[in-house]
């Protein structure tokens, strides 16, 4: 399968990227961190790392602005379809299985991460499938809570995380854990989107747990920027 990814006014031209079964394929939150990226001053030679990269959309954008990128994902699929992608478009990318862990004592400038985040009615973490790129735990937080984490030691002084992730999994939250990090945290982009057919599915469950109230049928998206003291 092949897909396109969401412009900026930087660049006019999408992406044609493969998107094999089971790999996530851009959609509205990645545009959203797009549109964050787009405004940070990143200099030819920046050291990014996009944790989560799927097709490797993010990560592309970000070498067609001159950073040196290195993406990760646990999923091998993604790992695979990354690089083929990396290869087609042209532009030098490092792909590797991993996490935002995977690189201990690197700075750098600027981590990116469109992690799972969706609550899901099972706790465990799917090890494979589609589900894999999206569940995220009772609260959606089981792999957002890890970046965070692991955000100011991955980040040089002055370095920016940037974030994004749906209101359901707790936006407050999310900036306590990274300020308590010692990061200055906060929301640099929001927007509300319709429920696509997995929260849709789960609709009432999520009622059920009052993750929403009444009869709510869009989801708030943000992007929390996070800068390293």
């Amino acid at each position: 399968m092949t897909t396109t990814t969401p412009t900026s006014s930087r660049y006019t031209r999408p992406l044609r990227l493969l998107r094999p079964p089971g790999v996530y394929a851009p959609q509205h939150d990645t545009r959203l961190l797009l549109n964050a990226l787009h405004h940070e001053n990143i200099g030819r030679g920046a050291e990014l790392l996009d944790v989560g990269t799927g097709t490797g959309a993010l990560a592309l954008h970000a070498a067609r602005l001159g950073a040196r990128v290195t993406a990760v994902d646990v999923s091998w699929r993604a790992v695979l379809t990354a690089r083929l992608n990396a290869r087609l478009s042209g532009h030098q990318v490092r792909v590797r299985r991993g996490t935002i862990a995977s690189f201990p004592g690197h700075g750098w400038d600027i981590v990116i991460s469109n992690p799972p985040y969706v609550p899901s009615p099972d706790a465990s973490l799917p090890t494979r499938g589609a589900a894999r790129s999206w569940d995220a735990g009772h609260d959606g937080r089981a792999v957002l809570d890890s970046v965070c984490d692991g955000a100011a030691a991955s980040l040089r002084p002055g370095g920016v995380l940037l974030l994004v992730h749906s209101g359901l999994c707790g936006t407050g939250a999310t900036l306590r854990r990274l300020r308590r990090a010692g990061m200055r945290a906060e929301v640099s982009e929001r927007t509300f989107v319709p429920y696509g057919p997995v929260l849709q599915s789960r609709a009432g469950w999520l009622r059920e747990t009052r993750l929403v109230t009444g009869t709510q049928q869009r989801e708030e998206l943000v992007v929390i920027r996070a800068e390293r003291a």
